[in-house]
């Protein structure tokens, strides 16, 4: 074995150039994810404060919601090249609209349009790993993808604190750049890979008709999405439980790096160890472990106490990593590939969505605990009743694959 090859994550060891090109135009992007995460200090600077402020981040919000189920329709219909290059291009446009908007309505339909044309390419990007590798492969792939996307969050959350020292403009111009240059690495570097011809409209139903008609599908995502809402709990109630406990924003920042060493040193290794056991099975435990940690935040009350509950809720996240986003991948129908990742995508951004929202108001007014023994009841009954359907998905998704 050659000296680069061992170097190489035993896990990843094998993917095909396409998903590796992937991985990297990830990386390329998400070092950029930089207006998101101060968006409020930048509308603060332009004086858009209190009930406007949440205009703005509600149309954020909203954006999630809508372009999941604009990018699964486009990538089977269009191409998932097509479908990249239209999401990252005018997501890099609207950057610019929302930096020079005038007003608060303005700012708002900027920032619809970048979240909305930005999460059109998840579900292009997963259904091109789908096309691209088989079986457990998949998982593999999915594993990758996430581990770019972390990477690159890590970095950005310091370059973004420098840049913003800086100036907000810096941040904006990084964040379309790093898009505009994943564009470029889409166009150049990757090739529409051929597809299984769609039936008939008719008989496949308009937009995601075929994945309504999927019971099992069905029964799948709001599960998932039970166990997303979970975990996007780590990125709003966390801050709010830190603030109360009486410490400063640096602590929530020191554990948004704990959650990211942890991600990045172990996912890697644990996706190669993890492999040899059944899916549903790692994902219900690595589902279980998120939902500990996150109503570990509960009990914590200082710096050690967060820090337990982060590394715990981190440790999860990297042992479900790309698990679901495979098992639906095996699911789908080989020309449906783009709208059960779009159908997926979109159960992901509503559970963010209703973390930000439900969450939030649970929090605030019937308090704190409700909220962890809620998140530690609701993923643990989503785990279990998830593994309760292993022998269904086992048998389909060995349907598909041998089909």
């Amino acid at each position: 074995m050659s000296s680069s090859s061992s170097t190489t994550p035993s896990a990843f060891r094998g993917l095909p150039p396409l998903v590796w090109t992937v991985f990297a135009g990830t990386i390329v992007n998400r070092l950029g994810y930089l207006v998101t995460p101060f968006l409020v200090f930048f509308l603060a600077s332009r004086g858009v404060t209190g009930a406007e402020t949440s205009y703005v981040l509600g149309a954020l919000g909203a954006g999630n919601l809508i372009g999941p189920a604009v990018g699964g329709v486009l990538a089977d219909r269009l191409g998932r090249r097509p479908t990249m290059l239209i999401g990252l291009i005018g997501a890099a446009a609207a950057q610019g609209a929302l930096f020079l908007a005038p007003g608060v309505w303005t700012m708002a339909a900027a920032a619809l349009l970048i979240s909305a044309a930005g999460s059109t390419v998840s579900p292009a990007a997963y259904a091109l790993l789908a096309d691209a590798v088989d079986g457990e492969g998949r998982r593999r792939a999915y594993a990758l993808f996430g581990w770019g996307v972390n990477i690159g969050t890590a970095v950005a959350g310091v370059l973004g604190g420098y840049l913003a020292a800086q100036g907000y403009w810096l941040l904006f111009a990084v964040d379309a750049g790093s898009m505009l240059l994943y564009a470029l690495v889409v166009a150049v570097r990757l090739k529409e890979p051929q597809r299984a011809a769609a039936p008939d409209p008719r008989e496949d139903g308009a937009g995601y008709g075929v994945v309504a008609r999927d019971r099992l599908a069905l029964l799948l995502l709001p599960l998932f999405g039970v166990q997303l809402f979970v975990y996007s709990l780590t990125e709003v109630a966390l801050p709010l439980a830190v603030r109360d406990s009486g410490l400063s924003p640096a602590v929530y920042g020191a554990m948004a790096a704990v959650n990211a060493v942890v991600v990045v040193a172990l996912q890697p290794f644990a996706t190669a160890r993890l492999a040899r056991f059944p899916q549903l099975v790692v994902q219900s435990a690595g589902s279980v472990l998120i939902a500990l940690g996150v109503a570990l935040t509960g009990l914590a009350d200082g710096v050690a106490g967060y820090t337990v509950s982060v590394v715990v809720w981190s440790l999860g996240e990297v042992v479900v990593a790309g698990i679901a986003a495979g098992v639906f991948a095996d699911l789908a129908p080989a020309h449906a590939r783009g709208r059960y990742q779009g159908a997926f995508s979109w159960t992901w951004g509503l559970a963010r969505f209703g973390a930000l929202t439900v969450g939030v108001t649970a929090y605030t007014t019937l308090g704190p605990g409700a909220l962890w023994w809620t998140a530690l009841l609701a993923g643990t009954a989503a785990a279990a009743t998830t593994l309760a359907l292993r022998t269904r998905v086992e048998r389909r998704t060995t349907h598909e694959l041998a089909a």
